[in-house]
């Protein structure tokens, strides 16, 4: 009988099922991939190895993206593995593909990606066909020792997980088809004009989008409105309290939500009612009642990601990741993505063990807390806490029987945060009591709400306390006798104004997303949906930051404000009417429909047919619309024409001038968006009215490089109108055409490095007032300049002003290498050797601390400082010297390894690089940081490098190739 080999999703759980299996059959040896007994092979994936892609002959590569290739719809997919996971998958095919190996078992997470994570590796493993031995299937909802045996006792059979394996299938392939042919046509409508305007769209990130651009629709639109509230303080016996008017006949008008019981509209009835009730007597009626508040639900990881931005500012992206790094590196939490918020109805004893442990823990602050939950037996079981119908593929985020060591502060603060949350979830609820009091005033009512803790319960873990104020709200009000009487002593009208909604932060984004099945109306639609909103809590924090490295939001704070581009995409898709990408009811019909998939109630091709003639319908809109009449809600610019000084009003692709009234248009008009980057309102009301604008980031060039550049509106005298044209900034040098420059109109930003004249902006750079033409000084006497954009990072005056007062700039994180198209952070600092504007690049500590026993830098530099007296004493001894060779190696404190020997390198090549010795590949790159930093590749020739006062010394002549370089470092290096 042949071997069964067990596939797990993680590495975890192949570790967790290997040590449930062993008491029943035996142990297993550990093999660098997998563990095997005399029955068993167990190993794992490491989530998806394995990604489908169009077959060769019927993709298009981004290059040739146009309609004459849309709609892409292949009539298979291929497989191809995912890069960075290449030697695991081929580990786990290997064993697969074993012929001692007679039976599969997929013991991937239970949902529908675990379901696609296997076929897809077992397809790849057969070669694009299933692998042809017996498949079966592990469905797991806990990971307790006793459920994973038990659920190998009752593994499903392949037949079984049919209907799930095509959900998963499809859902995939949908996916890749909506997505890909909608980015695809959605690009290829806006690059008609020229450039590369890429134009993402996708099931999930388009109406996460819309959510977003939706609301700063409604903050643009608000029109706010005054009203007014008046705010009484009551003198009673016991002392003061204060009251707000409100009128108790109220009820809400579905027409204005901006109604409250609180408000009144006009002036003059405020300052009456004032008037009315101020020094008046009033009788108080008081109602008191207890409340009690239950602690929140334990985490999933939307609702960890909400707190954690909500209380620490975090992104999802990073709450996601420290999550993961407590679930993987430190054995802390349990699996982090998940979106089930309970725990199964077998974990009760696994709970009071982990209880044991933060009770014995290290952690002064809450370790008590757990001692008195179990001391008073808080852990019961409750179907609030353990239900395994709430349990999903995961269960909720809890702390594990491992207690941390190491945790860096951001760990540490969402490790606490985790701990307080499972520990409040099992404590009794917070009681208060709550006291409405109505002071009635000659007719007017004023109310006053009091909220006093009575017992703290599970907010005694937070820091709250009975009978202390906590929350903003909470107050104890002052004691009213029976039948006391008492006065209005000072009433004032207070004016306000109605706010827009809020913009959407990390936070309520994620609870939006979390709850989008709640903006559908079709029931059944509603129901398929369920808690599943858009994406799941995996994909939500890459979602939201998709959307921001596609320039389709930006964060601004802890808010996120939608760009131009973004209105621009949602004004394609709603023009042209295939608004079905821009709402939540895609999802839902999907997931409507793939259930049904899942209960054999809807067949696989019927549901991949309609997927492609939606994806025909996108692709045919986008086809047949002609641009300039695609409808929206279209800007008209305040700045007039600068031809004919007409209205400027915006359409879909460009700004056009409508002409004045009762004239003809001008014919005056400019893309929206130049070079792939869409513009800001803000930003064309500046470019309309100083005819400049920039430096601006975000500009592509048709082979889809970024740049940065200014923006220019410059007169045509062949067509007698203005047209945009970028500007690099490649003005004649004054020195050559011996123009004057005037900056007598011009702040300097201070005084030049290096001959203390005043340094000034001219065009593209900072420049010394000596090393330009002007009319105190016609012949240049100084050659200090720096750029305002250097390698895509535009540098501010502020910046420049702080250079030339301190030396150095701030920290500038926007620099983008020529060589390898990577963004890096560095300071711009004077070089006094150099005699010009030089990188500095920070200093960083070690991310680890060094292992224990290594050689730390005191012992280095002690040792540096010995090493003459050692070499003296090994003069006076060298048979010493010889013996024990072994010893003196074990003895040896370890050294880092270096990428080659150390080469001393010539004095002319040590005034670029330095001249401490370094490997020849380590001299080469800093070389070449020296010519970026510098500007030294030639112009028209990138291939060529042209030689300053140092490099002149090193090469031997005013210009060499690249490819010369290794050869001429050679003969500098010893």
């Amino acid at each position: 009988m042949g071997k069964t080999l067990v596939i797990a999703e993680k590495p975890s759980v192949a570790q967790d099922i290997v040590r449930a299996l062993t008491p029943a059959v035996g142990k297993f040896d550990k093999h660098d991939e997998y563990f095997e007994n005399e029955r068993y092979v167990v190993t794992s994936a490491v989530g998806h190895l394995v990604e489908i892609q169009a077959p060769e002959e019927f993709d298009v590569k981004r290059g040739k993206w146009s309609f004459a290739h849309l709609p892409v719809i292949p009539p298979y997919f291929d497989l191809k593995p995912v890069d960075k996971t290449k030697s695991r998958l081929n580990a786990v095919v290997k064993l697969a593909k074993r012929k001692d190996v007679s039976e599969l078992v997929n013991a991937c997470d239970a949902g529908r990606e675990g379901e696609l994570i296997f076929r897809l590796i077992e397809q790849f493993a057969g070669g694009g066909k299933p692998l042809g031995k017996p498949v079966r299937r592990l469905w797991l909802q806990s990971m307790t020792p006793q459920a994973i045996r038990d659920g190998f006792d009752q593994l499903r059979t392949d037949r079984q997980m049919e209907g799930l394996a095509s959900a998963a299938r499809s859902r995939s392939e949908a996916d890749w088809l909506v997505g890909i042919n909608g980015t695809r046509a959605m690009t290829a409508f806006n690059s008609r004009d020229g450039g590369f305007f890429l134009t993402t769209v996708g099931r999930v990130q388009t109406p996460t989008l819309a959510v977003v651009v939706e609301r700063e629709e409604q903050i643009r639109k608000f029109v706010s409105r005054d009203y007014w509230e008046i705010h009484a303080t009551f003198l009673a016996q016991a002392g003061e309290y204060q009251g707000k008017w409100f009128d108790p006949k109220w009820k809400k008008n579905p027409e204005d939500p901006e109604q409250r019981a609180d408000r009144l509209w006009t002036q003059k009835e405020a300052h009456d009612i004032a008037e009315a009730v101020r020094g008046k007597a009033a009788t108080v009626t008081e109602e008191s009642k207890p409340s009690t508040q239950a602690s929140p639900l334990l985490f999933d990881l939307t609702s960890l990601q909400r707190e954690a931005n909500g209380r620490f500012g975090y992104s999802a992206k990073t709450t996601l990741a420290l999550a993961q790094s407590l679930y993987e590196r430190h054995k802390a939490l349990t699996y982090p993505r998940t979106d089930s918020r309970a725990l199964p109805e077998d974990y009760l004893a696994t709970v009071k063990q982990t209880m044991g442990v933060l009770a014995g823990s290290d952690m002064k602050h809450l370790a008590p807390f757990a001692r008195q939950a179990l001391d008073n037996g808080y852990v019961k079981p409750s179907k609030r806490i353990f239900d395994n119908s709430k349990v999903s593929d995961h269960f909720a985020i809890i702390p594990t029987l491992q207690a941390p060591h190491g945790l860096s502060d951001a760990e540490q603060k969402l490790y606490d945060l985790v701990v307080r949350r499972f520990l409040s979830v099992f404590f009794p609820s917070a009681e208060y009591m709550l006291t409405t009091r109505i002071s009635q005033v000659v007719g007017h009512s004023f109310r006053t709400d009091g909220k006093v803790l009575v017992k703290a319960g599970w907010l005694a873990i937070w820091g709250k306390e009975a009978n202390v104020e906590g929350e903003e709200n909470d107050k104890t009000l002052v004691p009213v006798q029976p039948n006391e009487m008492v006065r209005a002593e000072v009433v004032e009208p207070k004016g306000l104004k109605t706010r827009p909604p809020a913009r959407y932060s990390e936070a309520t984004l994620l609870g939006a997303m979390e709850g989008a099945g709640k903006l559908v109306e079709d029931d059944e639609l509603r129901e398929a949906m369920q808690e599943k909103g858009l994406g799941t809590p995996a994909t939500r924090a890459a979602i939201i930051e998709g959307l921001i490295n596609e320039k389709y939001m930006l964060r601004d704070g802890r808010e996120l404000i939608p760009t131009a581009k973004a209105f621009q995409l949602m004004t394609l898709l709603r023009g042209l009417g295939v608004e079905e990408l821009t709402k939540p009811e895609l999802t839902g019909e999907w997931e409507y429909k793939l259930a049904q998939m899942e209960h054999g109630k809807l067949s696989r091709d019927a549901f991949m047919q309609e997927i492609a003639e939606m994806t025909k319908h996108i692709v045919k809109k986008a086809k047949e619309y002609d641009r300039d009449t695609v409808p929206g809600d279209y800007a008209t610019l305040s700045t007039p024409c600068p031809n004919c000084g007409g209205v400027v009003q915006e359409n879909y692709r460009r700004y056009t001038c409508v002409g004045k009234p009762k004239a003809q248009p001008c014919g005056f008009s400019f893309t929206k968006i130049p070079a792939g980057r869409a513009f800001e309102l803000d930003e064309v009301e500046t470019f309309l009215r100083d005819k400049r604008i920039g430096p601006l980031e975000g500009f592509r060039s048709k082979a889809g490089w970024p740049f940065t550049a200014e923006i220019a509106l410059k007169f045509d005298e062949e067509e007698k109108n203005w047209k945009l044209e970028f500007d690099f900034g490649d003005e004649q040098d004054p020195a050559e055409t011996g123009e004057l420059i005037d900056f007598s109109g011009q702040d300097p930003l201070g005084p030049c490095p290096k001959c203390g004249a005043r340094v000034f902006e001219w065009g593209k750079n900072y420049v010394c007032e000596r090393s330009v033409p002007t009319t105190g000084q016609p012949a240049p006497s100084c050659d200090f300049k720096s750029g305002q954009i250097i390698l895509q990072q535009p540098v501010e005056r502020e910046q420049m002003k702080k250079l030339l007062a301190t030396g150095k700039t701030d920290l500038l994180d926007k620099f983008v290498s020529m060589r390898t198209r990577r963004p890096f952070k560095a300071f711009l600092a004077w070089d006094a050797e150099a005699g010009k504007v030089n990188f500095e690049f920070e200093q960083r500590e070690s991310k680890f601390p060094p292992r224990k026993g290594a050689a730390g830098r005191p012992a280095r530099e002690a040792a540096a400082k010995s090493a003459p007296a050692a070499k003296a004493a090994a003069k006076k001894a060298p048979a010493a010297k010889k013996a024990a060779p072994a010893a003196r190696k074990a003895a040896a404190p370890k050294t880092p390894r270096k990428s080659g020997p150390g080469l001393t390198p010539s004095p002319e090549l040590a005034a670029v690089v330095g001249s401490e010795p370094l490997a020849r590949t380590e001299v080469i790159k800093k070389l070449w940081d020296y010519i970026k930093a510098h500007g030294l590749q030639d112009a028209k020739n990138k291939r060529a490098i042209n030689a300053d006062d140092k490099l002149s010394k090193v090469f031997g002549k005013p210009q060499v190739t690249m490819f010369e370089l290794a050869g001429i470092v050679g003969k500098h290096l010893s």
